[in-house]
């Protein structure tokens, strides 16, 4: 990742995009803004950005379109969603389709900041350890599990997984036959434990469930109120 963050902005609302834009570039960001999903998409692969802001109601291409045509061809960037709905289930549909974060219009641009900061850090801090221990697997079950790579094979069939995937996953088996607690995993993943991220774990918890159930013996229970224990 070089120095200055380059991030790809796709909002139609003009004024916003333009305090969006005037804000992150005096604290030394760069930027390029699409007004639809169509635009979002050519500049994505024209400008490699390293985080996507993306407005979910948008014309031409919404925002979970373009997030689907992103995910197919890159895991890695991260994507906060931009949303003025309050509908958990719009939230939930977004994250299940490859965003990373979400923010709720209106936002305070100094959490955008941080956050943007964040997830970016996290993606250039799992593009080094890739590179230093690209070869490092976890052994949990008949599973080979490469957090770097993002990849969990069995029997040489193999799963790509996303990077909250990968890291909710490692978190479970740094804590293998334990309780994780659910509260620190939210902290620790999301830096946040309301409602909407609460349920947004869940529906990871879910997928990952899915992939493990290649080897019965491995499971992740769901302790009630407490949080999750990954059995191996």
């Amino acid at each position: 990742m070089s120095e200055i963050i380059h991030v790809l902005l796709v909002e139609d609302e003009e004024v916003l995009s333009t305090i969006i834009k005037e804000t992150l570039e005096l604290r030394g960001f760069s930027f390029t803004i699409a007004k639809n999903g169509v635009e979002g998409w050519e500049l994505f692969q024209a400008k490699k950005p390293d985080i996507c802001v993306v407005d979910i109601m948008m014309p031409r291409k919404d925002g979970y379109s373009l997030v689907e045509d992103i995910r197919i061809i890159d895991q890695l960037t991260p994507i906060i969603f931009l949303t003025a709905k309050n509908e958990i289930t719009d939230v939930l549909k977004g994250l299940k389709i490859g965003a990373d974060d979400y923010m709720k219009k209106p936002f305070s641009m100094e959490e955008l900041i941080l956050r943007i900061q964040k997830l970016v850090r996290r993606k250039s801090m799992h593009s080094d350890q890739e590179t230093a221990t690209s070869d490092k697997n976890i052994k949990v079950g008949g599973f080979q599990f490469n957090p770097h790579r993002l990849e969990l094979t069995i029997e040489n069939k193999s799963v790509n997984l996303s990077q909250r995937e990968s890291e909710l996953l490692d978190l479970l088996i740094q804590n293998k036959n334990q309780l994780l607690d659910r509260n620190k995993a939210l902290l620790l993943l999301w830096g946040d434990n309301n409602p909407f991220t609460a349920r947004s774990m869940d529906v990871y918890i879910t997928r990952l469930r899915k992939y493990l159930s290649a080897d019965p013996a491995v499971e992740i229970l769901n302790i009630r109120n407490k949080g999750f224990k990954l059995i191996d």
